[in-house]
């Protein structure tokens, strides 16, 4: 027996939801684009509205879910809006702007009785997915993450990166912390971080960040959205055992220097399949452990200015 399909609004028409979210949506027979709401873009052949209210007025009766592609300092307002209307969210990575509202997101889920997914695309990695297996039971001695960018390339004219609450270098860094979290078999908590942030602007550029695991292995962060060279995704994880490495940004997995696996570039269609299931089950995924570390890490950062900079 086929399964209803799920009417899906969009909300934010921006780089990654034309990038990522549409094309996976489209290959998804489950899911059924009724709608997107974006101030300034609209999207041949679906309906468009100015925002979620919009939305939610134009289509009432008509949709089963929402996935908000918005800035993270706005996602919060919108999911309660979408909660509270009785639908169903996906939210783009992070979840929140902060770990707090991400938890009250979740209980607010909970007693609405409706699904609640935080999207972390790169654990939705197969080379992610083999490093978790191949660290469970090893013991982890260091841990050591380069995750060197061009912003300009990325996300260029995006202002709202480096805004307050725009995360900056975490913006791309929440990637690494999301499959951090994930493969490896304890606890982290942040010791310190150094930031650096332009002169104009209110989110950091730069940052070298100090963790460590519950066992006591420590781990180090090395963080840059300004760096123009060949760009660098890369987890080395030393253990007792020998050195794992995750480069590419999850989608390479090497044990010892050979090459264990290179995953295809699937994240996002898993995330919509993984969605369907959750509303299937009427079960929600929200974990908020990335997001607690960049808390942590501007919290107990220490901040120096640098240069301006202009996209």
């Amino acid at each position: 027996m086929s399964q209803p399909s799920i009417r899906l609004g969009l909300v934010g028409l921006g780089k990654i939801a034309c990038d990522q979210h549409l094309p996976a949506i489209a290959g998804n027979s489950r899911f059924e684009l009724v709608a997107v709401a974006d101030p300034t873009h609209r999207l041949d052949g679906v309906r468009g509205y100015a925002g979620l209210a919009e939305m939610l007025a134009g289509e009432a009766g008509s949709l089963d879910a929402v996935a908000l592609c918005t800035p993270p300092a706005v996602r919060v307002s919108l999911a309660r809006e979408a909660i509270a209307a009785g639908l169903d969210v996906l939210l783009e990575k992070p979840p929140a702007a902060a770990p707090t509202q991400a938890e009250a997101l979740a209980q607010l889920a909970t007693r609405a009785g409706v699904t609640l997914y935080a999207a972390w695309h790169s654990r939705e990695s197969e080379a992610v997915e083999a490093a978790r297996a191949w660290l469970a039971n090893r013991s982890i001695t260091a841990v050591h993450i380069t995750w060197r960018e061009d912003v300009r390339q990325w996300h260029p004219g995006q202002d709202w990166l480096l805004a307050k609450g725009g995360f900056g270098v975490f913006d791309p860094a929440i990637n690494a912390f999301s499959i951090l979290t994930e493969i490896l078999p304890s606890g982290i908590c942040v010791e310190g971080a150094q930031l650096e942030m332009p002169a104009n602007r209110q989110s950091p550029t730069d940052a070298q960040v100090q963790m460590r695991c519950s066992t006591g292995a420590p781990i180090i962060a090395d963080l840059s959205i300004l760096h123009p060279g060949d760009q660098q995704w890369d987890i080395v994880v030393h253990t007792a055992d020998g050195e794992l490495v995750l480069r590419q940004g999850g989608h390479r997995l090497e044990i010892d220097g050979a090459l264990r696996l290179e995953a295809s570039n699937d994240e996002y269609p898993r995330i919509y399949r993984r969605f369907a299931d959750l509303i299937d089950r009427r079960a929600s995924s929200a974990d908020a452990s990335p997001l607690a570390l960049v808390a942590d890490a501007l919290l107990l950062g220490t901040v120096t200015t640098g240069p301006d900079f202009e996209f």
